[in-house]
């Protein structure tokens, strides 16, 4: 794991409110393996697309996957360049002003070419990693990708070689104007996300319980905060 004080290169260099960046790689990878959904952008005979997807990483490597007839896995797999974006929303900040509220935040920027996974067992790899992102434990206790299912599958990895964090925590920043005078209650609400019950499918078989790690999910990186009174 590379650590950096600086930025990895002059186009992932943060220029807006750049006090809030993070180059260093033990916080990209935290955002990254807290985060469920990714935003996968390219651009295909002149018109740019942001598409949402999951993610997983394995080392230096951020794999996406889908259908092996995917227009945007097909395109993304020639080499064109590519951008990857992973946003948390961590609480909504209320100043005095409107203008300057704001919202706290983890996100990060990952600029780069992808590579199109071949061999089969790195796929399966991939793909357990995928499974145990969402829900610890389940790769197990589920039937695997058969060939032809791992075949309509696919994957690609983006490098963390150029890859930049922002990052923005605490209430607002107009304690030191002329607006802290105002009769304005300010400060942050913190957001989080939990999971509820889980909910039986329909046509479950009798006899079939909860598993101990569906009934106790919880994301990593992600803490249940109470909302101040």
């Amino acid at each position: 794991m590379a650590h950096r004080s600086g930025a990895p290169s002059a186009r992932t260099r943060v220029k807006r409110v750049h006090e809030n960046a993070a180059y260093d790689r033990e916080a990209i990878d935290a955002i990254h393996d807290a985060a469920l959904v990714c935003h996968l952008g390219f651009e295909r005979d002149g018109q740019p697309y942001v598409i949402p997807t999951l993610h997983a990483r394995l080392g230096d490597r951020l794999y996406v996957h889908g259908s092996s007839a995917s227009r945007t896995l097909r395109a993304v797999s020639e080499g064109i360049p590519a951008c990857v974006t992973v946003t948390l929303l961590d609480g909504i900040v209320l100043a005095r002003s409107v203008f300057e509220h704001s919202i706290n935040y983890r996100s990060v920027v990952v600029l780069g070419r992808a590579t199109t996974v071949i061999d089969p067992d790195e796929k399966n790899a991939v793909l357990e990693a995928f499974t145990e992102k969402l829900l610890p434990g389940r790769w197990a206790d589920s039937r695997p990708p058969t060939r032809k299912e791992l075949k309509a599958t696919g994957v690609l990895w983006l490098p963390l070689d150029e890859a930049s964090a922002k990052i923005r925590v605490g209430g607002p920043d107009d304690g030191g104007t002329p607006d802290a005078e105002l009769d304005v209650w300010a400060g942050h609400i913190p957001l989080t996300v939990r999971a509820l019950p889980p909910v039986p499918a329909s046509d479950l078989k009798e006899g079939l319980t909860v598993p101990a790690y569906a009934k106790r999910y919880k994301r990593p990186g992600l803490t249940d905060v109470p909302l101040p009174g």
